[in-house]
């Protein structure tokens, strides 16, 4: 009858509320496998592990388009980021921030041998098949070239951290830049009073971090302070006493007295040391320190309020890749980045209004 072939149709579509729960759980969970069992036991649903996989990585590759296109609605702007001074005054403040990541992907090599394989033991079954044959295996997917390859993370967020806006790529750091420009002009930053940005260092980073229209621009007090541990460890000794108390000392004239302070005694202790590999290793503090000196303001940050540290895109960063760096994982990156972008839009507080919006469509 005409009406089977309609229930038919509708049967063999996966819901929105499926496609959700298979993200959901697949973004939680350790492996897809996992994922099947989870839902059969769950939800009284089964689909195949290879079936999960598939579904899981379009439905991130569809929200990574939606971005793209700007399609997503916030219910916050960086104007709405309030917070108090210390003293005392109601400002709006919104933090910007990047790292990179390394991502386990798989290499030519690795999916070459796979290939190999398959092909073995399917001639050793070809007795199993009623005609004899296999289907063809489909082409074999440009692999890289080296075992990790490095994304990129944002984040937006307040002071408390109830807002943030968090963002992937798999691009360089143009494209880096490029989804930063994107999620500020998204947030309206310049709606904000103050807009700091806090970076672990690196000079991509800054270089696009500097585009932005930011009050300021600081550096991760964190890794300041590994850089001033590794030249001690290198010029006084691993368990040195005194070189112990010369970092403590150090790091905290960089949090609370004004630069020059700073490089004096970095400089005083660099014309101290003897011997070739000391030198080298205190000229490289002082090196990484002067090349950064517009952004060791500690003591004006505290003074305001502002962060010193880069703790919460570091926690991004640890919970964006988390479902990718299990035991044995390896990705094609643009899967990669679509595991990644359901994370985030997870971090972001968006995952329902997501999901509800394409349930209305």
């Amino acid at each position: 009858m005409p009406i089977d072939r309609l229930v038919d149709a509708a049967e063999s579509a996966l819901s929105v509320g499926v496609r959700q729960l298979c993200c959901r759980l697949g973004i939680a969970g350790g492996s897809f496998e996992r994922l099947a069992e989870n839902l059969k036991q769950a939800a009284q649903f089964s689909i195949s592990e290879e079936s999960c996989r598939q579904l899981v990585e379009s439905d991130g590759k569809a929200l990574l388009a939606a971005q793209d296109n700007e399609q997503l609605e916030l219910d916050w702007s960086a104007s709405q980021c309030r917070t108090q001074t210390p003293q005392g005054q109601e400002v709006s403040r919104i933090y910007a921030s990047g790292d990179g990541v390394m991502v386990p992907v798989t290499t030519r090599a690795e999916k070459l041998k796979r290939r190999s394989t398959v092909s073995k033991k399917r001639k050793g079954k070809r007795s199993a098949r009623p005609s004899g044959r296999w289907p063809k295996l489909p082409p074999v997917r440009g692999g890289a070239d080296q075992r990790y390859k490095q994304c990129y993370v944002t984040a937006f967020y307040d002071q408390e951290q109830k807002h943030r806006l968090v963002s992937v790529t798999r691009r360089d750091h143009h494209g880096l830049g490029r989804l930063m420009r994107r999620d500020a002009a998204r947030l309206r930053i310049r709606g904000a009073q103050q807009r700091i940005g806090i970076i672990d260092g690196a000079v991509c980073l800054r270089n696009q971090l500097e585009r932005l229209p930011l009050t300021a621009l600081g550096l991760d007090f964190y890794h300041l302070a590994e850089h001033v541990h590794q030249a001690r460890r290198e010029t006084f000794g691993q368990e040195d006493e005194s070189g112990q108390a010369w970092a403590d000392d150090l790091l905290h004239t960089a949090r609370h007295e004004p630069y020059d302070a700073f490089w004096e005694k970095l400089t005083r202790w660099r014309s101290g040391q003897r011997g070739r590999a000391r030198r080298r290793s205190a000229d490289a503090l002082l090196h990484y320190v002067a090349e950064r000196k517009e952004m060791i303001r500690y003591g004006e940050f505290e003074e305001h309020g502002w962060n010193i540290g880069s703790g919460p895109i570091e926690a991004m960063c640890k919970a964006t890749t988390r479902r990718l760096k299990g035991p044995g994982m390896r990705w094609n990156r643009d899967n990669a980045e679509a595991m990644m972008a359901l994370e985030a839009l997870y971090q972001s507080n968006q995952w329902d209004s997501y999901w509800s919006k394409l349930a209305c469509q």
